[in-house]
């Protein structure tokens, strides 16, 4: 009986240390730390580009139908922002809980992250179904009072939120391959969604290959289809490549426990970009006095300055495992290489981003049919907008950072004096003056208090966390 004890402690103690083994060579605490970061950075660039991209193809082609229908899903921003931010502040929290256990190598609760983390996508989708069945048409009318505006929102709408459970799996899957530094695979699967997207968005939305022509509505069924791809595709690749998780649910049951540590990362950056949905229902409602116009710019506007912001938070969805890591591994000089080439790399982004929006205004415009109308608006929206990308690229960095270091109320504090303290206020007022082109100076006056607010919130997080970590050397 004592040897058949003793063989199954030697048994555990095998299977241990394999397991030990296995999580002692990631990548993330002992790749040099500039190849790590854009080893892992620059595959959710790319992804994030495409998605970027099939957002703007998709706003191009709906765009064709007519500015009615480009100011219907304009409106609907504010609504997809909500969507995002329930799944993606939920995945921040799990990337963050999850990428630290593995730095502290505490295996049982990377399983348990995991499966929670699924299970609060699965609650994230029901909630948007009965949001799509309820909410969608009084939330249109609350906006305007143009039918075919209102009509061709409601179709949208309606099909982008009722299906809402392919870009909830999208969104966690994904996330469960980030925090285990298999950011590779996390780009396979955007560009499944994305590629999917843009092939089908003629298809239904014009009528061709003998489909019926959806208009609107086609425009959202391609996203949704989009999204269900990629979300299978992800669910596939972390069965048979992420050896780190071990997805068996038998005996499942979710803990309060790990939800609330999710949710303590998670909460804060729901809150953000929540406010983002706030700031954008309130911004389309300043705009509309001028006309529907200014809102089909301002929609414009958040379609093209993705294709300069989605890098930056695939540079974001890199570095924040890489920070966690090696905070749960108490290596500080990893932490803070890893903090200073972000920012460096981000701020070289948005400085791009930035000469583009002020040298070919015009011609970005013109991928949406703007009429000349649109084009006078447009123009110096986007100019004067752009300035504010230099200062946003430090700040997203440093707002991650404080994430990733379980500090995500400094992130939720910001930007909501940025977007509702600030950014509104000084909208509504600039708008008194009665011309549309003095609101868009709200934008780099609020990035201006943005960047005073990161730059202190950094030196108070240096001061009592990173500057505490034992150092490591590389």
């Amino acid at each position: 009986m004592e040897e058949k004890h003793n063989d199954l402690v030697s048994g555990e103690q095998d299977k241990k240390e394999s397991v030990t083994q296995n999580f002692k060579e990631n990548k993330m605490g002992t790749m040099p730390v500039n190849k790590l970061l854009i080893s892992m950075s620059v595959p959710m660039m790319l992804s994030m580009l495409v998605q970027a991209l099939y957002n703007i193809v998709d706003s191009i082609f709906v765009a064709k139908i007519s500015e009615d229908a480009l100011t219907a899903v304009s409106l609907a921003f504010p609504m997809q922002t909500l969507m995002i931010a329930l799944g993606g502040g939920m995945g921040v929290g799990v990337n963050a809980v999850l990428s630290k256990a593995l730095g502290e190598k505490d295996f049982d609760r990377v399983n348990v992250t995991a499966k929670n983390g699924i299970f609060l996508a699965c609650i994230n989708a029901i909630i948007f179904l009965v949001v799509g069945l309820t909410v969608v048409k009084p939330f249109y009318e609350a906006q305007t009072d143009n039918v075919d505006i209102i009509n061709y929102g409601v179709d949208y709408l309606t099909v982008v939120c009722c299906c809402s459970f392919g870009i909830y799996c999208q969104f966690i899957f994904e996330r469960l391959l980030q925090s285990t530094g298999k950011t590779t695979f996390a780009m396979v699967t955007q560009l499944i969604g994305a590629v999917t997207n843009l092939i089908l968005d003629p298809i239904f939305i014009f009528g061709y290959l003998g489909m019926p022509k959806l208009g609107v509505a086609g425009a959202a069924i391609a996203t949704v289809v989009g999204q269900v791809f990629a979300g299978i595709a992800a669910i596939i690749i972390n069965l048979k490549f992420n050896d780190e998780i071990k997805f068996d649910f038998r005996g499942f049951t979710p803990s309060g426990a790990i939800i609330a540590k999710i949710y303590r990362v998670g909460i804060p950056s729901i809150i953000m970009q929540s406010i983002g949905s706030i700031m954008t229902y309130g911004m389309n409602q300043i705009l509309m006095v001028f006309s529907s116009t200014a809102t089909a710019v301002f929609g414009v506007y958040f379609k093209l300055q993705s294709f300069i912001f989605m890098p930056v938070f695939g540079l974001n969805n890199g570095m924040v495992p890489i920070i966690a890591f090696n905070y749960g591994a108490q290596n500080r000089e990893r932490l803070v290489k890893t903090m200073k080439l972000s920012i460096i790399y981000a701020m070289s982004i948005m400085c791009f981003g930035t000469l583009v929006f002020n040298l070919i205004p015009e011609q970005m415009l013109s991928l949406f049919d703007a009429s000349e109308h649109m084009l006078s608006m447009g123009v110096p929206a986007l100019r004067i907008i752009s300035l504010h990308f230099i200062l946003a690229g430090f700040c997203i960095i440093g707002g991650s950072v404080f994430q990733a270091l379980g500090c995500a109320v400094y992130s939720m504090i910001n930007s909501i004096c940025r977007q509702i303290v600030v950014l509104l206020p000084a909208a509504y007022l600039l708008s008194k003056l009665g011309n549309v082109n003095y609101v868009w100076f709200a934008f780099p006056i609020a990035e201006l208090m943005s960047l005073t607010m990161t730059a202190i919130f950094m030196v108070r997080i240096n001061k009592n966390i990173i500057s505490k970590i034992g150092e490591k050397t590389d």
